[in-house]
């Protein structure tokens, strides 16, 4: 019992060390995501860069929103990315980090 015990406590601490630092990004871009394909190009071409967990666009609000692991990358990494796509991207706003 003690046994199992100090055995899950000692895995308990070993998962909170690695818990990754997971931040979500809302970006707009220039020139504007217009359409279908706008949002495609920058969906199949952005997904590569490292750390991107997961993208979403919005062309209602012309926004990009993307999570991303924080010890991987970062928002002006993300942001060079989309400069090899020929577009600029720019910050709306960076929401708080979630642990996982």
């Amino acid at each position: 019992m003690m046994r199992t015990k100090a055995f899950l406590l000692a895995l308990a601490l070993t998962t909170a060390t690695y818990a990754k630092d997971i931040k979500t990004v809302v970006l707009t871009t220039n020139p504007e995501m217009h359409c279908a394909n706008c949002e495609k190009k920058i969906k199949d071409n952005i997904r590569f860069e490292k750390g991107v967990k997961s993208i979403k666009t919005n062309l209602e609000d012309k926004t990009v929103t993307i999570e991303y692991d924080a010890d991987k990358t970062t928002v002006t990494s993300i942001i060079e990315g989309f400069k090899k796509i020929k577009y600029e991207a720019k910050e709306v706003k960076t929401e708080k980090p979630k642990k996982q």
